[in-house]
């Protein structure tokens, strides 16, 4: 890959948009989950839809790290954040998530406590140095992207002694969520949610590589494509997917091989696994309490986890009654079935975190003109 221009590329989609076409069997829907809030915003931002015959589905997934925080997680932050002498250092999106009455961080900030927007965990620990008066708490979320820096920050803290810092951490688990969605009644047993295969996320495989996802293929008979967040990584894999439907088979296919192997990351997988354990069980927006999908901070660095420093207790809250951000998560509803969508809720006023995150898959549908276009079309 040379420039990013050539994944954009209008005659090359066009191309395998027709070669999708021509290749969707007559009668039958294909019915394709994109895990990964990054593929929702790309099939909404570069229009893909309206390339594709309509028998092509995109059903959206729990792949937003920001959306699956549950309420109570959001509290918990929000009740460090407002201990005194203490700096609650967060990524941007998380600072908007709507919590328990009404609250965010963002209005927690407002009101004098002492929140900050960083790009990293390693700006975290420059604060925690900088003020070494104060407690510094990393507020850490996300996938296995994101899981080995906060990894290393752990790692680092702890060379340097830093006493003063400490991480929350509410890293969450891909295969988790897919064996979630799998098992779960509405899908197997009911039918409500069918699925025919997944578009599989590109940034959390290069950590992981897709070894992974081959359980799922085969247990559960369910086709996986690894593709890119680019317009054509995505044509392309839906290409994939619609060929091994069509032929009857079940496997797991890497459309970026450009960044992703079979067996991923290996120094990024041990530094994880040196700081990181299982937790027991761990409650998801949308998904309920899933077992051994996160991970907590291991008892060699109880220093350093803030749940343990602050003596944190989790309570379960439930979603606001009109928000369907939960159903949007499970692929149960779509951000155009929520009555609230683009109405009481928008990016300046989220009742949930659907259309808080810039993975979303509400905001993805509010930003790009899908909301707008579909009024126009009623």
């Amino acid at each position: 890959m040379k420039y990013v221009s050539e994944f954009r590329d209008g005659g090359l989609a066009g191309r395998l948009a027709r070669a999708i076409t021509a290749e969707a069997c007559s009668g039958r829907e294909y019915r394709i989950m994109e895990f990964c809030g990054g593929h929702t915003h790309a099939i909404s931002r570069y229009g893909l839809r309206d390339l594709l015959p309509a028998s092509i589905r995109f059903i959206h997934g729990p792949g937003c790290p920001v959306c699956v925080l549950p309420i109570g997680r959001i509290d918990n932050a929000i009740d460090i954040a407002r201990r005194p002498d203490t700096i609650l250092c967060s990524y941007g999106d998380t600072l908007r998530v709507p919590a328990s009455g009404g609250q965010s961080l963002l209005k927690a900030r407002a009101e004098g406590a002492d929140v900050r927007m960083v790009y990293s965990a390693l700006d975290a620990l420059r604060i925690a140095r900088a003020h070494p008066d104060r407690e510094v708490v990393f507020f850490a979320i996300g996938f296995e992207t994101t899981t080995p820096p906060t990894a290393v920050a752990v790692k680092q803290a702890r060379d340097d002694n830093l006493q003063n810092f400490s991480v929350f951490c509410n890293h969450v688990l891909t295969p988790a969520a897919i064996q979630n969605i799998l098992e779960a009644p509405a899908v197997r047993n009911l039918g409500t949610v069918p699925l025919d295969g997944f578009i599989g996320p590109s940034h959390v495989s290069t950590v992981i590589g897709s070894r992974p996802y081959e359980y799922f293929a085969a247990e559960y008979q369910k086709p996986v494509v690894i593709a890119g967040f680019e317009p054509l990584d995505v044509l392309q894999s839906v290409l994939m997917l619609v060929r091994q439907l069509n032929e009857g088979r079940f496997e797991v296919e890497n459309q970026f091989s450009r960044a992703v192997t079979r067996n991923g990351n290996r120094k990024a997988q041990q530094a994880v696994a040196d700081v990181f354990e299982l937790r027991a069980r761990f409650e998801w927006r949308g998904l309920g309490e899933v077992p051994y999908s996160a991970l907590r901070i291991r008892p060699d660095y109880a220093d350093l986890d803030a749940e343990h420093r602050f003596g944190l207790s989790y309570r379960s809250v439930p979603d606001a009654k009109a928000c369907e951000c939960g159903a949007i998560l499970r692929g149960l509803k779509h951000p155009l079935d929520c009555k609230v969508f683009g109405n009481a809720c928008t990016p300046e006023t989220p009742l949930g975190s659907c259309m808080v995150s810039a993975e979303g898959a509400c905001s993805a549908y509010f930003t790009y003109g899908r909301f707008q276009q579909t009024e126009k079309a009623s």
